[in-house]
């Protein structure tokens, strides 16, 4: 089941020297460094949080990690602690954060040793150790940080503590995607809240890494630099030529005609029946090209979010053949974003002319049968011709 984290903040206080008061509430869920400059604020990206400042202790916890290992925060004492909220099932925000954690600490290069990501369960439905287990390895994360759980009433303390909104509405888990620093000497001073955007990921980690910086002795450069500017995006109303995996290009945008076009990423195999998916759109693009009068199929992969650049090949030389359709690699999120993907996996049909038809969320409604699929088809090109 896909764990959708659309989120509203509805707000946040501290309780100065004691921790955090009531924050932070969820609906349908999810520092500069003196050698860095910031960007100027008019060019911010809208889809980027640049972080909100914070002076108070971080409530103390102790939990599970993904070993069945005991973890403590304070163990991490004299280390800056990035601390994010996870859903160890989630399909949406969080594997954009994740990404984002580990691009942060990539950045920083040798002064990454001083830093420890901290991961805590967001789920009431997924709180063994099994679950934080699965998606550190989905993720290639296993031994890149510490994802905790424990049972639900320890849980729940900590999201208390820490303003966490966390819950099963309408079979979905709501949770507030926050991320906190917390500084060598134990107290929090940064909040972010992820978005759902691929394409700023990158964005993101940078702004943590500069943070982070900020709270080191040696406040050491980052490797590169990356522009905070607002991403333009690629949606279908725009020509736009990927790179094919396997080789090879795949072109979209007006002029190419309708298609169907499938977002996705290879660790949605955890959390859906990926390859089963993949085969019946190849069923019907079979029909497609036979025709049968209906759009072709393109498959788009979230290089932005893949845990490993071999990852995607990996995944598809697993299914024993070639597809019968192109599966492009995204490898900026512009176009994820520009064609208005929430999750993943993620099915929309677009018009010739870059109008959307429809659009439908496989992690949360599941694979359609064929049958199903031709009818949504047939029904909003019928719509379109009106």
């Amino acid at each position: 089941m896909s764990r959708r984290l659309h989120w509203t903040v509805l707000g946040i206080a501290l309780v100065a020297g004691v921790g955090i008061g009531t924050a932070i509430a969820a609906t349908r869920s999810s520092g500069t460094s003196t050698t860095q400059m910031a960007p100027t604020p008019g060019l911010r990206n809208p889809a980027l949080d640049p972080g909100t400042r914070l002076s108070a202790v971080a409530p103390r916890f102790t939990l599970t990690d993904q070993f069945g290992k005991r973890v403590s925060l304070s163990s991490y004492r004299g280390k800056v602690v990035v601390l994010s909220f996870n859903d160890p099932e989630c399909t949406t925000i969080c594997p954009l954060t994740t990404t984002a954690l580990l691009h942060a600490k990539e950045l920083l290069g040798p002064a990454a040793s001083s830093v420890q990501l901290l991961g805590v369960g967001a789920n009431p439905d997924a709180t063994q150790v099994k679950w934080v287990r699965a998606y550190s390895r989905a993720h290639r994360m296993t031994h890149k940080w510490r994802f905790l759980t424990g049972s639900l009433p320890e849980l729940r303390r900590v999201w208390h503590a820490y303003g966490i909104e966390a819950a099963v509405i309408r079979g979905a888990i709501d949770h507030t995607p926050a991320t906190y620093l917390i500084d060598p000497r134990g107290r929090l001073v940064r909040l972010y809240m992820a978005q759902m955007a691929y394409s700023s990921v990158s964005q993101l980690g940078y702004e943590i890494a500069q943070s982070i910086s900020a709270l080191l002795p040696s406040h050491p450069a980052l490797r590169g630099f990356t522009s905070l500017a607002e991403v333009p995006l690629l949606g279908p109303r725009k020509a736009v030529t990927l790179p094919r995996s396997g080789g090879g290009t795949v072109r979209l945008g007006p002029g190419s005609g309708p298609h169907l076009v499938l977002f996705f990423d290879s660790w949605d195999s955890e959390v859906t029946n990926l390859r089963g998916g993949l085969e019946r759109l190849e069923r019907y693009a079979t029909a497609a090209e036979a025709g049968a009068g209906h759009p072709p199929v393109v498959a788009i992969d979230e290089a932005t979010v893949e845990p490993a650049p071999d990852a995607l090949p990996h995944f598809l030389s697993s299914l024993g053949h070639r597809l019968a359709y192109p599966v492009a690699i995204d490898r900026t999120g512009r176009v994820a974003d520009g064609y208005r993907a929430q999750d993943s996996p993620w099915l929309t049909l677009v018009s010739g002319s870059g109008r959307f038809l429809f659009y439908e969320d496989i992690a949360v409604k599941g694979w359609p049968t064929l049958s199903q699929l031709r009818q949504k088809i047939h029904e909003a090109l019928a719509r379109a011709k009106r």
